[in-house]
């Protein structure tokens, strides 16, 4: 600790520079750090995104998804504006940093951002009113599980065959396709690419 304060002094001695102590809140995310672990969550966020789209006063819901659901590119109803679908999948594509829950929905719904439908619409509509019920959940990393992260990272060891990557007990298989729609953000050009190339993971057990 004592290295680390006079590496702080040092550094404001040469740059103009302040203090902020621990990290509380980083591009929208919100830590609270204790001795326990790190909580991390985007409250805030959540209610910006509830408040752009309208559904501040919407119900809130239990599930994300309809059980059963079926979409298809074909769609059911009227087309609607892409451009407001694609910034809700946008925005919700950010959330998942903290809500690995809605992937799997976000993930489905970023493959008819080229001709968005009426039902597709409704259905994106349904993962808002679900954070909207789940807005203080996040994510918790215990300081034992940090712990092994780093020590698993230090240790990573990897293969490349082919088009395979071998890491530890995961096999993903990758292939490589045109997409037919342009993506605006990294995060998007990934969920993107998931969902036309069908990108698979083998768990080996």
């Amino acid at each position: 600790m004592e290295m680390i304060s006079n590496f702080k002094m040092s550094m404001m001695e040469e740059f103009d520079m302040t203090d902020l102590e621990e990290l509380h809140h980083f591009l929208g995310i919100k830590m609270l750090q204790s001795k326990g672990g790190i909580f991390i969550l985007q409250e805030k966020y959540a209610t910006q995104l509830l408040e752009k789209f309208n559904m501040k006063n919407a119900n809130p819901v239990s599930t994300y998804c309809i059980i059963c659901l079926k979409l298809s590119k074909k769609g059911e109803g009227k087309l609607v504006n892409p451009t407001l679908f694609r910034s809700l999948i946008g925005n919700l594509m950010y959330l998942t940093a903290t809500r690995p829950d809605i992937i799997y929905g976000v993930s489905l719904l970023s493959r008819f951002m080229e001709k968005t439908y009426s039902n597709h619409w409704e259905a994106a509509k349904r993962i808002p009113r679900y954070v909207k019920g789940s807005i203080n959940l996040g994510i918790f990393y215990v300081l034992d599980i940090l712990i092994a992260i780093l020590l698993e990272v230090l240790m990573i060891h990897g293969a490349f065959q082919a088009m395979y990557l071998l890491l530890g007990v995961e096999l993903f298989h990758g292939a490589k396709k045109k997409q037919p729609v342009v993506a605006t953000s990294t995060t998007e050009a990934e969920y993107i690419a998931m969902a036309l190339v069908g990108f698979q993971t083998l768990w080996l057990r």
